[in-house]
């Protein structure tokens, strides 16, 4: 499989690409990631900050991708996930069905081994425990 990763930084208005990156790298790539130094740099905002920090991994081959946004004090925060995909969804009543490519659900309240619970899901594929976990 192959994933490309991007990082909303909370002073920068535009996302930073970080482009592809190794399956093996995913798991460190996210646990590295300084969650409670951004947040002290998103409380420390002299205006308003444009994102809370988040990271988005994607699964290239199937689209199908989650974001993990730290929120709360840097002493004690939590993880928004939000899910990406691809996903038939009715329309016109019910009557018809067309396919959204991006589809997204999310989930509140997350501690970090929950977020790697969904993060190993999306690199094993396991799907149906992403649609069950962020509905």
């Amino acid at each position: 499989m192959h994933f490309r990763a991007s990082f909303c930084h909370p002073l920068q208005s535009d996302i930073i690409e970080l482009g592809d990156i190794p399956e093996d790298k995913v798991i460190e790539t996210f646990k590295t990631t300084d969650w409670k130094d951004y947040l002290l740099k998103y409380q420390a905002a002299a205006s308003d900050p444009f994102y809370s920090p988040s990271l988005e991994i994607e699964n290239k081959d199937n689209k199908n991708g989650l974001t993990f946004s730290a929120v709360g004090e840097p002493d004690g925060f939590c993880f928004y996930i939000f899910y990406k995909r691809p996903k038939k969804v009715k329309i016109f009543f019910g009557l018809s069905e067309k396919t959204d490519d991006n589809y997204l659900t999310d989930i509140t309240d997350q501690s970090e081994q929950d977020a790697l619970d969904c993060l190993n899901a999306l690199l094993k594929n396991d799907l149906q425990f992403l649609e069950d976990k962020v509905k």
